[in-house]
């Protein structure tokens, strides 16, 4: 049972968390785009951040496996795994209450400035600034967010006092 719980944790993070990781560290690119003139790059924002709140919503798998791998192992209480959980945690709450609001908000943005301007195309005659300053403000969150969900995956495979010999 523990082998099985460990792969579905392992290929549920991969799976999961990567594909979150790659489209979060895109958005600001597209996003700093839709400041042009653009329109692909609004269509690419919407795509990116629906991949990434969709993702985040199956992601609970993620430490659910871990949880219960943990608990076959009888590592609950360990120092590594109590770090890694803290870690996921605050990843999670940057996901959820900093990256994918952000996101939002510059995705209506955007379309309110493309409307605004009637061209359809992205921010246009918007304030350019202030979209390159939020993608800015996004790029560094997501940065922080992938490199906590690194930690974690050096955390699993060290494992501080492990029998493993790694």
């Amino acid at each position: 049972m523990t082998k099985l719980l460990l792969s579905i944790h392992v290929l549920a993070s991969i799976l999961v968390v990567g594909p979150i990781a790659v489209a979060a560290s895109m958005f600001p690119r597209y996003a700093r785009q839709t400041a042009g003139e653009d329109g692909h790059s609004v269509g690419a924002t919407v795509l990116l951040h629906r991949i990434c709140s969709g993702y985040a919503i199956v992601g609970v798998a993620v430490p659910v496996f871990g949880i219960a791998t943990g608990a076959q192992l009888g590592v609950l209480t360990d120092a590594w795994l109590l770090t890694s959980i803290v870690l996921t945690t605050i990843a999670a709450a940057i996901l959820a209450l900093a990256i994918l609001p952000g996101q939002e908000s510059m995705i209506e943005s955007a379309a309110a400035v493309a409307a605004a301007d009637g061209t359809g195309a992205g921010a246009g005659t918007g304030d350019g600034a202030d979209t390159k300053r939020a993608a800015a403000r996004l790029a560094g969150l997501t940065g922080v967010f992938n490199l906590l969900w690194a930690v974690v995956v050096v955390l699993m495979i060290v494992r501080p006092g492990s029998t493993t010999g790694a």
